[in-house]
């Protein structure tokens, strides 16, 4: 999907154009969307080495810090099976953590025996970590209502 929420190609300049850092954030961040909600719908155990610890999460308003409190609070949510359909994904970097970049998601999200899906909303803040990859520093999840 793009950022416009429409299938195709994601190796097109994401919104302001001019490529270079905008194209590796768009990519950067695709492939970490991509591979957090396939984890969360297969494996959420495998979600908190996302983490490290100094990383927040807020999940509907209740705030937990640090890796191992972050994969505890995701193992305890009130159900077991869901499976999330992205819709958006936009992206920028982050000048305050230099080579960071804040991802915006919205989605559905289909609980199992649930007849009608869930919109979502997330926001991350990726930051580079020392092997060269990324952490989850902040992470803000919001179902949305109406």
């Amino acid at each position: 999907m793009d950022g416009q929420g429409k299938e195709g190609s994601s190796n097109g300049a994401s919104a302001g154009g001019g490529g270079g850092w905008s194209d590796q954030c768009d990519v950067v961040a695709r492939a970490f969307v991509e591979y957090y909600y396939q984890t969360f719908d297969t494996n959420r155990a495998a979600l908190a080495a996302l983490y490290g610890q100094t990383s927040m999460l807020s999940f509907e308003g209740h705030m937990v810090a640090g890796a191992e409190e972050i994969g505890r609070k995701l193992l305890v949510l009130p159900f077991e099976q869901c499976r999330h359909a992205v819709c958006t994904v936009d992206c920028q970097p982050t000048p305050s953590f230099p080579g960071g970049i804040l991802v915006f998601v919205s989605g559905n999200l289909q609980l199992a025996g649930e007849e009608h899906q869930l919109r979502f909303s997330q926001m991350f803040q990726l930051v580079p970590n020392e092997q060269g990859s990324f952490f989850v520093q902040n992470d803000i999840f919001r179902l949305n209502y109406g």
